[in-house]
């Protein structure tokens, strides 16, 4: 038996207009290298200068996540050649990270566990190789090369894939909240990579680890450790070592593949950064950043379930996106009738945008075209299976509900002769079952109401269909 530890290092895109240590822009998707100067490409004379907002941005991130501020701020160099790195140096902080100590809670199967979060550091990104199908060589992108990064790095707290989805997830939420990171991992504005080893039980440390790199998405991670985690295992139980080294996560094939032997610190040569001075931090700057934190998940979920009287688990889904507790509350503006919302959200909406891979962020569907379908039932002109149906093709924002019921003749049948009419042929098609009701079978009534619905092609009102079908079938009991 084998208890696997896993620590992750989380790098978030900080979101400034400006990268790090330089004026040039951050827009995402310009033509590649249209956005560098001498400072991010690192020529002789150059002098970095630190963007106060990065720095502003990252210090919120630290302090919703219960770290300890270092007062004393400095930077240095980590040395390392790489065709995406033209200074052949990134400036990063070592011995002196800008945070400490801090903390994130995860729900798992056993309960909430409490994940320590070892350091955060800010530092600057490298530019982006790109590999052309055709040819041999390579290019490089430097637009990339500076963007201010926060890294965020756990303890080896995580004992599971899941696990480490789970506080992801998380703390994902948590920087969309402070709005330091659009997270966006498509483009790679939120990258990780994960150390594991698996500890056999009986022994206080943990086996070799190995890092692995290349996930570009929660659930690759969750694959890659679980991938890796099976791997680790099959080799100690052959009593063969596990090699300390970077493997890489091939989604392709659902398998990583060694990359280099993992690097030491000493690997890099730290040493501090020379054309940054340090400085101390003013205890009034640090609270001024952190009397400006915004309500965080917990407290949002908190005042989910108090203001709006939403169960928990509702309250749960809503908050830990903040896009999607953004769209909630809108909508709740314009229909105060919160769990009805809810519930619509959480069995229709999500599932729609799952079913074809769209974030809430990215939601075309406005929050006043969604409420008009519930306003459309209050009013009688929609059933819940018609609403059912509309909702999907209004996902691309260009049609409103109405629109679609008026042009499809989809409205709900009130007329109780017209629904009479349709329970007479229902009634007339299935004497079986109608009889079986007569004798006391309530089961057989579900199935006529079915019949009524379809045949109406989910038009007809439930409860007219309902009263006017009793009527017509009678029953013994009632006799």
């Amino acid at each position: 038996m084998y208890q696997t530890v896993i620590g992750l290092e989380v790098h978030a895109h900080l979101d400034t207009k400006s990268k790090c240590f330089c004026g040039c822009s951050t827009k995402f998707g310009q033509r590649p290298n249209s956005q560098t100067c001498p400072v991010c490409l690192g020529l002789p004379g150059s002098l970095p200068v630190l963007n106060e907002s990065a720095l502003q941005l990252a210090l919120k991130a630290a302090l919703a996540l219960k770290c300890r501020v270092s007062k004393f701020i400095k930077f240095d160099r980590k040395n390392y050649f790489y065709p995406d790195l033209p200074k052949n140096f990134q400036i990063s902080q070592y011995d002196l990270p800008l945070s400490h100590d801090g903390e994130l809670y995860v729900d798992t199967e056993s309960g909430v566990k409490k994940i320590r979060i070892r350091r955060t550091h800010l530092e600057e990104d490298a530019g982006k190789l790109i590999h052309p199908e055709e040819g041999k060589e390579s290019l490089v992108d430097f637009n990339r090369c500076g963007i201010a990064l926060l890294e965020i790095v756990s303890e080896p707290d995580l004992n599971s894939p899941q696990e480490a989805y789970d506080y992801l997830s998380r703390l994902k939420a948590i920087l969309e909240y402070l709005e330091v990171s659009d997270c966006n991992m498509e483009e790679g504005s939120l990258r990780c990579d994960a150390n594991i080893s698996l500890m056999p039980e009986g022994r206080n440390t943990p086996g070799e680890k190995v890092e692995l790199k290349n996930m570009n998405s929660f659930k690759g991670v969750k694959q890659a450790l679980e991938y890796e985690m099976e791997r680790q295992k099959a080799l100690l139980d052959k009593e063969e070592k596990v090699v300390q080294e970077t493997r890489l996560w091939d989604a392709l094939n659902c398998v990583t593949v060694s990359m280099r032997s993992k690097e030491e610190a000493h690997d890099y040569r730290y040493f501090p950064e020379p054309d940054l001075a340090p400085f101390v931090l003013d205890e009034k700057y640090i609270k001024k950043i952190k009397e400006s934190l915004p309500e965080l998940p917990k407290a949002k979920a908190e005042r989910f379930v108090r203001e709006y009287k939403l169960p928990q688990y509702d309250a749960g889904v809503l908050t830990c996106d903040k896009y999607l507790a953004d769209y909630f509350e809108e909508c709740v503006k314009l229909y105060p009738k919160p769990k009805v919302i809810s519930n619509w959200i959480m069995t229709g909406l999500l599932a729609h945008l799952n079913e074809r891979n769209i974030e809430v962020r990215n939601l075309k569907l406005k929050p006043k075209s969604f409420v008009a379908i519930f306003q459309m039932m209050d009013e009688g002109v929609i059933n819940g299976k018609i609403a059912k149906g509309i909702l999907p093709q209004m996902l691309d924002g260009k049609r409103e509900a109405r629109d679609i019921v008026k042009e499809k003749d989809m409205q709900q049948i009130t007329d109780a002769k017209g629904v009479e009419g349709i329970v007479r042929e229902v009634i007339a098609e299935n004497p079986k079952p109608a009889a079986d009701y007569y004798r006391g079978k309530d089961a057989a009534f579900a199935f006529l109401i079915g019949q009524v619905m379809r045949k109406s092609g989910g038009r007809a009102n439930p409860q007219i269909a309902n009263k006017i079908l009793k009527e017509k079938l009678g029953r013994r009991d009632n006799a």
